[in-house]
């Protein structure tokens, strides 16, 4: 009788040890990889950041992931798709979290396209949200952005040479004359982030 009540007792640990581990399991940001770390959330909801260690004489380069203290938004136990890092501009060897990506032009029209904000909200999130610690609304700028992408569409489909519009004395606004516009009361150090040109910068380079 003794023996059948400890084998119970044994094997309700061993299911009990089980059901704790699949529970408490989950992604754990220093134990990831660092081809995984940039954009993925932990399961407890904070976001692991990648970085980079110089070893003895400068010259190994190793990378690490660790727990940056940042909690996500309504996103937990997640790894970023091949897809969302490449249609948002970003590459798995990015390191920390910055604001500076988001002065980039390229990196602005990738993140505010439709293939990265309608498909791609951990990444919106995430941008969203650094644009916010600089006092700037990422949906404003991304509207702003798009709109004036289309007016110069239009304009190029209705026969207007870019010649002509070059040789005009009055050149047309900025995307970041009318942010700025929209935003005269944001703190001077977001202002940085919507000083962006509307020209195709095609040579700028994309954030890795």
């Amino acid at each position: 009788m003794a023996s059948t009540i400890s084998k119970a007792l044994f094997f309700l640990f061993i299911a009990s040890a089980l059901f704790f581990s699949c529970v408490l399991g989950g992604i754990t940001c220093e134990q990831l990889d660092s081809s995984k770390c940039a954009f993925a959330v932990s399961s407890s909801g904070l976001r692991c950041v990648l970085e980079k260690n110089v070893g003895g004489g400068g010259r190994e380069v190793e990378y690490s992931c660790r727990n940056s203290g940042v909690a996500a938004t309504d996103v937990a136990d997640w790894i970023e798709t091949d897809e969302c890092v490449e249609a948002c501009g970003l590459g798995r060897n990015t390191i920390g979290i910055s604001s500076d990506y988001l002065v980039n032009r390229r990196f602005q029209r990738r993140l505010c396209s439709s293939e990265c904000y309608d498909s791609c909200p951990n990444v919106v999130d995430l941008y969203a949200n650094v644009a916010a610690g600089e006092g700037v609304s990422l949906s404003k700028l991304c509207e702003v952005i798009m709109t004036k992408r289309r007016e110069m569409t239009e304009t190029n489909s209705s026969g207007r040479s870019k010649v002509h519009d070059a040789e005009s004395p009055a050149a047309p606004p900025s995307v970041g004359s009318k942010i700025i516009g929209l935003y005269a009361s944001a703190p001077q150090n977001g202002r940085k982030l919507i000083a962006v040109n509307d020209g195709e910068d095609d040579e700028a380079a994309a954030p890795v």
